[in-house]
C-alpha cells in the first residue's frame, strides 16, 4: 500500500485521538467526510490500523509494580520454545513478550499490584513453566516516557510503499 502525506496525518491524529469523529477528522485534514472515511477504511483493510483501544491508568486499576524480565529457556528446540510461547500468552500479568537475541531468550513486561504480588507470579506461574531455566528481573522505579504512538514513516517525495 502506498501511504501518502494525508495518510500519515490521519494516522498521527488517530493514534492521539482514536475516538475522533470522521467529520472532525475530515475537517482537520481539509477533506470531505466520505473520502476521509474511505482512507481510514483502506488503512484498516491493509492492516496499518490494527485496532482501536482505550488506554487505562494502571494505578487506578491497582497496578503499581512493573518489571522487565529476561527469561532463559532450558532448551532451545522448536517444541520447547513453542510450548513456552503458548503458555506465556495465557498469563494475564504479562503485558508484552518479545523473542530476543543476546543472553536471554525472551523479554517480558509484567504488571503486578506490588512486589509480593510479583513474587507470587514468579514462584507460582512463571517458574512453574518447565521450559524456564533462568530469570533476570528489572523493576521499574519510575517511567519518564511511555508512548503508544508510532513515529510517522520517513517522508519521501509524495508517497512511499509500506
Amino acid at each position: 500500500m502506498n501511504i501518502d502525506k494525508t495518510d500519515k496525518i490521519i494516522l498521527d491524529i488517530l493514534q492521539d485521538e482514536g475516538r475522533i469523529s470522521n467529520a472532525e477528522l475530515a475537517r482537520r485534514i481539509n477533506m470531505s467526510p466520505p473520502p476521509t472515511l474511505e482512507r481510514v477504511k483502506k488503512l484498516e483493510r491493509n492492516g496499518i490500523i490494527q485496532n482501536y483501544v482505550a488506554l487505562a491508568d494502571p494505578s487506578k486499576l491497582g497496578l503499581s509494580c512493573f518489571t522487565y524480565v529476561e527469561v532463559t529457556l532450558v532448551r532451545h528446540g522448536r517444541k520447547g520454545v513453542e510450548r513456552f510461547m503458548g503458555a506465556i500468552t495465557k498469563l494475564d500479568e504479562v503485558m508484552e513478550c518479545h523473542h530476543i537475541t543476546g543472553g536471554a531468550d525472551f523479554l517480558l513486561k509484567v504488571a503486578n499490584r506490588d512486589i509480593p504480588d510479583y513474587e507470587n507470579f514468579v514462584l507460582h506461574k512463571l517458574t512453574a513453566l518447565p521450559e524456564v531455566q533462568h530469570l533476570k528481573t528489572m523493576v521499574v522505579l519510575s517511567t519518564l516516557k511511555h508512548e503508544t504512538k508510532f513515529p510517522s514513516p520517513p517522508s519521501g517525495d509524495s508517497s512511499e510503499s509500506l
